[in-house]
Protein backbone atom coordinates (compact mmCIF):
# COMPACT_ATOMS: atom_id res chain seq x y z
CA UNK A 1 0.00 0.00 0.00
CA UNK A 2 3.01 2.60 0.70
CA UNK A 3 3.69 1.92 -2.88
CA UNK A 4 0.89 2.74 -3.97
CA UNK A 5 0.17 5.76 -2.33
CA UNK A 6 3.88 6.77 -3.18
CA UNK A 7 3.31 6.19 -6.63
CA UNK A 8 -0.02 8.50 -7.06
CA UNK A 9 2.24 11.16 -4.55
CA UNK A 10 4.92 11.06 -7.42
CA UNK A 11 2.23 11.40 -9.99
CA UNK A 12 0.31 14.33 -8.15
CA UNK A 13 3.90 16.30 -7.98
CA UNK A 14 5.06 15.64 -11.15
CA UNK A 15 1.80 17.31 -12.30
CA UNK A 16 1.96 20.04 -9.91
CA UNK A 17 5.27 20.75 -11.04
CA UNK A 18 4.57 21.16 -14.80
CA UNK A 19 1.40 23.61 -13.92
CA UNK A 20 3.92 25.95 -12.33
CA UNK A 21 6.29 25.51 -14.41
CA UNK A 22 3.82 26.64 -17.61
CA UNK A 23 2.91 29.88 -15.27
CA UNK A 24 6.34 31.00 -15.63
CA UNK A 25 6.36 30.19 -19.32
CA UNK A 26 3.24 31.68 -19.56
CA UNK A 27 4.02 34.97 -18.31
CA UNK A 28 7.71 34.74 -19.80
CA UNK A 29 6.32 34.51 -23.76
CA UNK A 30 4.03 37.43 -22.84
CA UNK A 31 5.93 39.49 -21.41
CA UNK A 32 8.96 38.84 -24.62
CA UNK A 33 5.57 39.48 -27.05
CA UNK A 34 4.59 42.60 -24.79
CA UNK A 35 8.25 43.96 -24.94
CA UNK A 36 8.54 43.68 -28.92
CA UNK A 37 5.22 44.52 -29.49
CA UNK A 38 6.70 48.36 -28.42
CA UNK A 39 9.42 48.24 -31.33
CA UNK A 40 6.14 48.14 -33.73
CA UNK A 41 4.70 51.48 -36.11
CA UNK A 42 1.85 52.69 -34.70
CA UNK A 43 -0.93 52.24 -34.56
CA UNK A 44 -0.66 48.91 -34.04
CA UNK A 45 1.71 49.29 -31.39
CA UNK A 46 -0.72 50.79 -29.09
CA UNK A 47 -3.74 48.88 -29.97
CA UNK A 48 -1.21 45.57 -29.22
CA UNK A 49 0.04 46.73 -25.86
CA UNK A 50 -3.29 47.20 -25.04
CA UNK A 51 -4.60 43.91 -26.18
CA UNK A 52 -1.57 42.55 -24.53
CA UNK A 53 -2.99 43.49 -21.15
CA UNK A 54 -6.23 42.42 -21.07
CA UNK A 55 -4.63 39.18 -22.55
CA UNK A 56 -2.47 39.19 -19.05
CA UNK A 57 -5.67 39.81 -17.13
CA UNK A 58 -7.31 36.73 -19.09
CA UNK A 59 -4.09 34.59 -17.99
CA UNK A 60 -4.80 35.48 -14.34
CA UNK A 61 -8.23 35.02 -14.04
CA UNK A 62 -7.10 31.25 -15.66
CA UNK A 63 -5.11 30.39 -12.46
CA UNK A 64 -8.65 30.59 -10.17
CA UNK A 65 -11.09 29.00 -12.60
CA UNK A 66 -11.76 25.31 -12.08
CA UNK A 67 -10.36 23.15 -14.73
CA UNK A 68 -13.67 21.59 -16.83
CA UNK A 69 -15.83 24.28 -15.43
CA UNK A 70 -17.82 27.11 -17.40
CA UNK A 71 -15.94 29.77 -16.40
CA UNK A 72 -12.74 27.94 -17.85
CA UNK A 73 -14.82 27.94 -20.83
CA UNK A 74 -15.13 31.52 -20.78
CA UNK A 75 -11.73 32.75 -19.95
CA UNK A 76 -10.30 30.21 -22.82
CA UNK A 77 -12.67 31.40 -25.12
CA UNK A 78 -12.09 35.16 -23.88
CA UNK A 79 -8.16 34.81 -24.23
CA UNK A 80 -8.51 32.97 -28.22
CA UNK A 81 -10.99 36.24 -28.50
CA UNK A 82 -7.21 37.91 -27.93
CA UNK A 83 -5.30 36.03 -28.96
CA UNK A 84 -7.08 36.70 -33.05
CA UNK A 85 -7.35 40.11 -32.57
CA UNK A 86 -3.19 40.33 -32.16
CA UNK A 87 -2.76 38.14 -34.62
CA UNK A 88 -4.40 40.26 -36.74
CA UNK A 89 -2.45 43.29 -35.88
CA UNK A 90 0.59 41.40 -36.41
CA UNK A 91 -0.35 40.59 -39.76
CA UNK A 92 -1.28 44.15 -40.27
CA UNK A 93 2.13 45.16 -39.40
CA UNK A 94 4.39 42.50 -41.57
CA UNK A 95 2.45 43.55 -44.38
CA UNK A 96 3.29 47.25 -44.05
CA UNK A 97 6.73 46.18 -43.28
CA UNK A 98 7.23 43.13 -45.17
CA UNK A 99 10.85 43.94 -45.04
CA UNK A 100 11.45 44.74 -41.61
CA UNK A 101 12.64 42.58 -38.48
CA UNK A 102 10.51 44.27 -35.62
CA UNK A 103 7.07 42.79 -37.21
CA UNK A 104 8.29 39.46 -37.83
CA UNK A 105 9.95 39.19 -34.30
CA UNK A 106 6.81 40.15 -32.91
CA UNK A 107 4.91 37.71 -34.70
CA UNK A 108 7.38 34.69 -33.50
CA UNK A 109 7.32 36.02 -29.96
CA UNK A 110 2.91 35.76 -30.41
CA UNK A 111 3.26 32.29 -32.12
CA UNK A 112 5.05 31.20 -28.63
CA UNK A 113 2.53 32.84 -26.35
CA UNK A 114 -0.23 31.16 -28.17
CA UNK A 115 1.47 27.79 -28.13
CA UNK A 116 1.83 28.35 -24.10
CA UNK A 117 -1.71 28.92 -23.39
CA UNK A 118 -2.36 25.65 -24.59
CA UNK A 119 0.23 23.88 -22.85
CA UNK A 120 -0.85 25.44 -19.89
CA UNK A 121 -4.85 24.71 -20.11
CA UNK A 122 -3.79 21.09 -20.69
CA UNK A 123 -2.08 20.53 -17.59
CA UNK A 124 -4.67 22.07 -16.06
CA UNK A 125 -6.72 19.10 -17.01
CA UNK A 126 -4.57 16.79 -16.90
CA UNK A 127 -5.21 15.05 -13.22
CA UNK A 128 -4.40 11.93 -11.40
CA UNK A 129 -6.11 9.00 -12.94
CA UNK A 130 -9.33 8.02 -11.40
CA UNK A 131 -8.47 4.65 -11.47
CA UNK A 132 -5.40 5.35 -9.03
CA UNK A 133 -7.46 7.51 -6.65
CA UNK A 134 -9.60 5.20 -6.36
CA UNK A 135 -7.10 2.16 -5.91
CA UNK A 136 -5.47 4.70 -3.11
CA UNK A 137 -8.82 5.42 -1.00
CA UNK A 138 -9.55 1.22 -1.37
CA UNK A 139 -6.26 0.18 -0.51
CA UNK A 140 -5.81 2.26 1.96
CA UNK A 141 -9.04 1.33 3.50
CA UNK A 142 -8.71 -2.22 3.37
CA UNK A 143 -4.75 -2.07 4.65
CA UNK A 144 -6.02 -0.08 7.88
CA UNK A 145 -8.74 -2.75 8.09
CA UNK A 146 -6.54 -5.84 8.20
CA UNK A 147 -4.31 -3.71 10.55
CA UNK A 148 -6.61 -3.09 12.89
CA UNK A 149 -7.84 -6.28 13.21
CA UNK A 150 -4.31 -7.41 13.87
CA UNK A 151 -3.75 -5.41 16.76
CA UNK A 152 -6.64 -6.71 17.57
CA UNK A 153 -6.14 -10.19 17.61
CA UNK A 154 -2.84 -10.04 19.03
CA UNK A 155 -4.19 -7.44 21.93
CA UNK A 156 -2.34 -4.37 21.07
CA UNK A 157 -2.80 -0.66 22.30
CA UNK A 158 -4.65 0.99 19.48
CA UNK A 159 -1.20 3.45 18.96
CA UNK A 160 -0.43 2.30 16.21
CA UNK A 161 -3.08 1.98 14.25
CA UNK A 162 -4.19 5.96 14.74
CA UNK A 163 -0.38 7.05 13.97
CA UNK A 164 -0.84 4.58 10.75
CA UNK A 165 -4.56 6.30 9.47
CA UNK A 166 -3.07 9.47 10.27
CA UNK A 167 -0.02 9.01 8.25
CA UNK A 168 -2.48 7.51 5.53
CA UNK A 169 -5.05 9.96 5.75
CA UNK A 170 -2.48 12.85 5.24
CA UNK A 171 -0.77 11.41 2.01
CA UNK A 172 -4.33 10.90 0.73
CA UNK A 173 -5.03 14.38 1.84
CA UNK A 174 -1.80 16.01 0.05
CA UNK A 175 -2.38 13.43 -2.94
CA UNK A 176 -5.92 14.88 -3.85
CA UNK A 177 -5.19 18.95 -3.00
CA UNK A 178 -2.14 18.50 -5.22
CA UNK A 179 -4.18 17.13 -8.28
CA UNK A 180 -6.76 20.13 -7.52
CA UNK A 181 -4.72 23.10 -8.44
CA UNK A 182 -7.16 25.98 -8.17
CA UNK A 183 -9.08 24.07 -4.77
CA UNK A 184 -7.56 23.61 -2.03
CA UNK A 185 -4.57 24.79 0.03
CA UNK A 186 -2.30 24.03 -2.46
CA UNK A 187 -2.33 26.25 -5.35
CA UNK A 188 -0.25 27.20 -8.38
CA UNK A 189 1.40 30.29 -7.73
CA UNK A 190 0.37 33.08 -9.64
CA UNK A 191 3.56 35.34 -9.03
CA UNK A 192 5.12 35.54 -12.35
CA UNK A 193 2.06 36.58 -14.07
CA UNK A 194 1.51 39.10 -11.49
CA UNK A 195 4.55 40.54 -11.40
CA UNK A 196 4.26 41.08 -15.18
CA UNK A 197 0.68 43.17 -14.84
CA UNK A 198 1.97 45.14 -12.32
CA UNK A 199 4.92 45.81 -14.76
CA UNK A 200 2.75 46.86 -17.54
CA UNK A 201 1.45 49.77 -15.63
CA UNK A 202 4.40 51.87 -16.22
CA UNK A 203 4.74 53.57 -19.00
CA UNK A 204 6.15 51.53 -22.22
CA UNK A 205 10.32 51.43 -21.89
CA UNK A 206 10.56 51.51 -25.73
CA UNK A 207 8.91 54.86 -27.07
CA UNK A 208 6.72 55.21 -30.26
CA UNK A 209 9.10 54.38 -33.40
Amino acid sequence: MGLVLAFAMTLAVGRHEARRAAVVDDANTIGTAYLRAQTLAEPVRSSSLALLVDYTDVELRLTVEEPGSAGEDRTIADGADLQRQLWGLAAQAVREQPTATAPRLYEESLNDMIDEQTVRTAGLGNRVPTEVLLLEILGSALAMFLLGLHVGLLGRGFVPILLSAGLVTMLLFVTFDLDRPTRGLIKIPDGPLLALRESMDAPPAAGPG
